[in-house]
């Protein structure tokens, strides 16, 4: 179980110079709004405990070096439920950011909504996703940080609805509350690693880190560029091919650079997202936020393996999330292929692959792509710029793999070569096809 700090306690190991707003003004009626009996001095005893009015203390403070709007969670306040009270100093906390064009950062420690206010409880997840829904309008992020244990409505609306999603360790995460869960339910499925294995959380983060960790995504998340990424220099060979073979074989070496490699050479520093948001996580797509030269470039990389349908839709949530902050994106393509087979289809390959057209298509940002390898068809054209694509020496790009081809055509093996030569599919061919716009030098 992860340490259970107060909600001032949060704040105090992530921020500084913490101001609090001025809480709404409002009454609620004799026991709450459905005259649930001995409410009032279930209230008077969570605030006597806890020397908060509310189950949320809001605030600005600063994170590192960015300004932010501060929301943190009092758990030992009615479990840190959100009643009509909750509702309105939430509100006014996003209001309040909105105004000013801060981030919004939510420290999360809730049992969901307060059974003692009834339905008038349970709509305030409709206005805090209306409030969410209006800051993401206005292009400003939003990161949450689970704390434990963080259940019910509160975390499906501020901490699954945020842009990132950090945990602590241990952490207790999920809709069903651990009272509420079926009875063989196992209890491993409802934390926070088992959270960021589904792709739900972004990354799990220690306390004593978590400070300079959020810092950092502040940091990215707030350094605006509208100018395009520079196409990353290769770091592989310099040669071009002579042949379609040699330029397949040479992007299929196993000592060719990789996409680790690419973004570590690029970036000062970056942090990474992981995960769909729907069950999914490809470890063969690396996306997140880099520093470079004092502005953030937004990344989605592609390792060499065949891409999962998680991967497509976790580039598509990177992109959206870029174009959605105003932050240039760079790809980085390097995959045989889209993944084919059965449990792939399942898992909605197609779709996937259709929602990353889609996103680079509808992007008002920059896209920059740089090809690093393998280029294998429509599973590495989903994530191509139209008109800001580059190679390597060491890359090819293809309608279809030359053995496949081959085989399409009823051609022996001992046609692939010639095969690779007829599909043009070297650096140098991508370029005068104009498919690419360069190949980029060395260095």
């Amino acid at each position: 179980m992860a340490e259970r700090l107060t909600a001032r306690d949060a704040i105090g190991r992530v921020a500084a110079a913490f101001t609090e707003l001025p809480a709404p003004e409002g009454k609620s009626a004799p026991d709450g709004p459905i005259a649930w009996q001995g409410y009032n001095q279930q209230h008077a005893r969570a605030v006597q405990r806890t020397g908060e009015q509310e189950s949320v203390v809001c605030g600005t403070a600063r994170v590192g070096a960015t300004e932010v709007v501060l929301i943190s969670f009092e758990f030992g306040f009615l479990g840190g439920s959100l009643g009509e009270r909750t509702g309105d100093r939430l509100e006014a906390a996003y209001t309040h950011a909105r105004e000013r064009r801060l981030p919004v950062v939510s420290l999360i420690a809730t049992g969901g909504s307060r059974m003692q206010e009834g339905m008038r409880a349970l709509v305030q997840l409709q206005r805090v996703a209306r409030q969410s829904t209006l800051t993401r309008a206005a292009g400003l992020p939003q990161v949450a940080v689970v704390r434990d244990p963080s259940t019910g409505g509160g975390w499906a609306t501020l901490g699954a609805g945020a842009d990132v999603v950090l945990a602590l360790p241990g952490a207790q995460i999920g809709f069903a509350g651990s009272r509420v869960r079926p009875a063989d339910a196992d209890p491993a499925a409802y934390t926070a690693e088992a959270q960021l294995a589904a792709g739900h959380v972004d990354a799990v983060v220690r306390q004593e880190e978590l400070r300079q960790t959020l810092g950092r995504w502040l940091t990215l998340l707030t350094a605006l560029s509208d100018a395009p990424a520079e196409p990353p220099r290769a770091l592989g060979r310099a040669e071009l091919p002579t042949t379609g073979w040699e330029a397949v074989q040479q992007a299929r070496s196993t000592d060719r650079p990789r996409a680790a490699a690419y973004l570590d050479a690029y970036f000062e520093t970056r942090e990474a997202i992981s995960g769909d948001r729907s069950g999914g996580v490809d470890p063969g797509m690396l996306c997140g936020f880099g520093l470079r030269e004092g502005r953030t470039i937004a990344y989605a990389a592609q390792c060499g393996t065949a891409t999962l349908p998680a991967g497509y839709r976790t580039a598509a949530r990177l992109i959206r999330l870029a174009d959605r902050l105003g932050l240039p994106v760079l790809t980085l393509i390097d995959t045989p292929g889209a993944a084919n087979d059965a449990a792939a289809e399942r898992a909605g390959a197609g779709p996937a692959i259709a929602d990353v057209f889609a996103a680079v298509a509808a992007v008002r940002v920059p896209v920059t792509t740089l090809l690093i390898g393998e280029g294998g068809s429509g599973g590495a054209l989903a994530l191509a710029s139209p008109e800001n694509t580059w190679a390597t020496p060491d890359s090819y790009f293809s309608v279809i793999a030359p053995e496949l081809a081959a085989a399409i055509l009823k051609r022996g093996p001992e046609e692939t070569r010639a095969t690779s030569e007829q599909l043009r599919l070297r650096p140098q061919d991508l370029v005068e096809l104009g498919i690419v716009r360069g190949v980029v030098p060395t260095g």
